[in-house]
């Protein structure tokens, strides 16, 4: 399922297989559908022109709509949304975080308010389970609450314990669930979630827990969420020590360009992030020499690609001045011209970064991009 091939310090070079798709090559990102399409309408077809490996969809969203039954009636989400390479399925668990306004936890589960009509919804690990297994995603991640930083160490700490039992749970149901005659995906993994805020003990005590459990995969969660960065890389050395060294490694929702070097730097191998498709609807733009706003004043006359050289859709055949004028305009084929290169550049960063660990050229690559990457044109 997954070898390291080469490592750079503790930066690790990979390959990770599974149910569709072939082989990916890690470091990856992976290109964020929440609700099975990327928001900017950008197509499954799209993702293949711009370099995607693996696209993410959200069990809470789905659940609540089109509904699991909905998509397990169609064939599983490969054949819903034509995507015929790898999925990984969020469990609903950062949804315990982004709604904390709209739920309440117990041991069972969370009751949830519908962010849409209201009514409640129910979901705990074993539910979070079925869903996935109905939308047939070749990674399942494990039910979790992902808690908000700052918060206590006297709440923080029974939150991972529970996190810890509710994965024991998700996994004796995903094993039933992948025994079952009709399964969609009888291959689909399960990555345990590392939770424990920015405590590093109970981090570390948690890691090492899970790790037990022999999940597929291993994600750090919760992180991202209003700490530090600084907080946030040093929780990842803290917990990587005790991360399985034959496991993928997950660095959930994280991040920008630099926060993407740094923890590859400190042996993170899977990347999922709304920002560059988020930010591209808001016409930022990421580039090799920073990042930009096309509707800015001073682009309206520039006849310039995004990004001289860039190969993704938006600057093979199209200037600054027009994608600007579509974005004053208020076309929607501005946020689409924007979200294809924002996930081209993300998408190619990584293969650089690949590059650079197969030719033992990392540590360079880091020192000439992590800060510059950051800077704003």
């Amino acid at each position: 399922m997954f070898r390291v091939i080469r490592k750079e310090g503790k930066a690790r070079r990979g390959v990770f297989t599974c149910a569709h798709g072939g082989e990916v090559q890690t470091p990856v990102f992976m290109n964020v559908g929440t609700q099975a399409a990327i928001k900017g309408a950008v197509s499954a077809q799209d993702l293949k022109e711009i370099g995607c490996q693996i696209e993410l969809s959200n069990t809470y969203h789905l659940h609540l709509r089109p509904g699991d039954d909905v998509v397990r009636a169609m064939g599983g989400l490969h054949r819903f949304m034509h995507w015929d390479g790898p999925i990984l399925t969020d469990s609903g668990g950062f949804q315990v975080f982004s709604l904390s306004g709209l739920r309440k936890i117990t041991e069972e589960g969370v009751t949830f308010a519908s962010h849409i009509d209201g009514r409640r919804v129910f979901m705990g690990p074993e539910e979070s389970m079925r869903i996935q297994s109905n939308l047939g995603s070749d990674i399942a991640m494990a039910f979790d609450e992902c808690v908000e930083n700052p918060a206590t160490y006297e709440y923080v700490k029974p939150s991972c314990e529970r996190t810890l039992r509710w994965l024991e749970r998700c996994k004796r149901e995903h094993d039933r669930l992948n025994a079952l005659p009709d399964t969609v995906n009888p291959g689909q993994l399960l990555f345990g979630i590392n939770q424990g805020g920015t405590y590093a003990d109970l981090r570390v005590w948690h890691m090492k827990e899970i790790a037990k459990l022999d999940c597929d995969g291993y994600a750090i969660g919760g992180l991202a969420v209003g700490e530090p960065t600084q907080v946030m890389y040093d929780i990842i050395d803290a917990v990587e020590p005790h991360m399985p060294e034959d496991k993928p490694r997950y660095l959930m929702g994280v991040g920008t360009p630099s926060n993407i070097i740094e923890a590859v730097a400190r042996g993170v191998d899977f990347f999922d992030c709304v920002m560059p498709a988020r930010n591209a609807r808001h016409a930022k733009l990421f580039t090799w020499e920073g990042a930009l706003n096309i509707k800015n004043e001073k682009y309206k006359l520039d006849d310039r690609p995004i990004e001289p050289g860039c190969q993704c859709p938006a600057c093979r055949s199209f200037s600054r001045a027009y994608i600007r004028h579509l974005f004053v305009s208020g076309e929607m084929l501005g946020m689409r011209l924007a979200v294809l290169h924002n996930l081209w550049f993300y998408n190619h960063l990584l293969e650089e970064i690949r590059r650079a660990l197969d030719e033992g050229t990392f540590a360079q690559f880091r020192e000439a991009y992590s800060e510059k990457l950051e800077r704003r044109i």
